[in-house]
């Protein structure tokens, strides 16, 4: 097992997962200003996708670059988080997952911005600077729903219900996550836990909302074993580059 290969994929495929999935929301924001942000974010985490892919790629020495892992990948193969999986639902439960991830993206880079490996260390510290601007904006908007009318604080509460049990494979740690931890170039997802808590239960409690009891959290993710909901959204994302696969631009 290539232990740094399975890591970087963990780190590409949440955010290029995530980015595909804004970007369903490209036109069809609730207000232009929100529209232009929810754009400019899945901009953001393609971009990080393509640095973890293809330093993926290089490690692999295989031959295949960010593109071939990213469109060419059948849905087992896939490492991202269910939580990134989600359905956008309405604009409160695109939010809602927005914020539980990037309670942990900024956890998660802050950690790898300190890697012993120069290239995860620089993408890291790249990667820190948006996603700090991604959780202020999620976070202001959990705030807003939840603070503001009796409707828009019900739908927002029952997003924070429905998705807190997917977080779980944010967390998941395994032989992957404990070698890149003995090696000094990764971080232990599992170290990350108690900063999202503090950043989600300050959130919550400002926002005027409940924090879900403990219950049995919904995992897989890292071992490639994947909602249908990925299913659907790989089958668009990749429809173009596996019926002409030899294009070119």
């Amino acid at each position: 097992m290539n232990a740094r290969f399975e890591y970087l994929l963990r780190l590409g495929d949440d955010a290029l997962i995530l980015g595909q999935q804004l970007g369903f929301w490209t036109g069809h924001g609730p207000v232009l200003e929100e529209d232009i942000a929810l754009t400019n974010i899945g901009l953001d985490q393609i971009g990080q996708a393509r640095a973890w892919l293809t330093l993926a790629g290089k490690t692999e020495e295989t031959g295949r670059d960010e593109d071939h892992l990213a469109f060419f990948r059948d849905q087992s193969e896939f490492r991202n988080a269910l939580l990134c999986e989600r359905p956008n639902g309405h604009f409160g439960d695109t939010i809602t997952r927005q914020f539980l991830f990037d309670a942990y993206a900024v956890a998660l880079h802050a950690g790898l911005s300190t890697s012993l490996d120069p290239e995860i260390a620089a993408i890291a510290r790249k990667s820190a600077k948006e996603s700090a601007y991604h959780l202020r904006h999620s976070r202001a908007w959990m705030v807003r729903l939840g603070d503001g009318t009796e409707e828009s604080r019900r739908k927002i509460q029952a997003s924070v219900n429905d998705l807190m049990p997917y977080v779980g494979d944010l967390f998941h740690s395994d032989d992957v996550t404990r070698e890149a931890v003995s090696a000094g170039w990764g971080t232990d997802p599992a170290s990350l836990r108690h900063p999202w808590e503090s950043t989600v239960a300050e959130a919550l409690a400002e926002a005027g909302l409940d924090r879900p009891g403990p219950g049995p959290e919904q995992t897989g993710g890292r071992e490639g074993k994947h909602t249908e909901q990925l299913s659907f959204l790989l089958a668009e994302m990749q429809v173009l580059p596996r019926t002409y696969p030899d294009a070119s631009w």
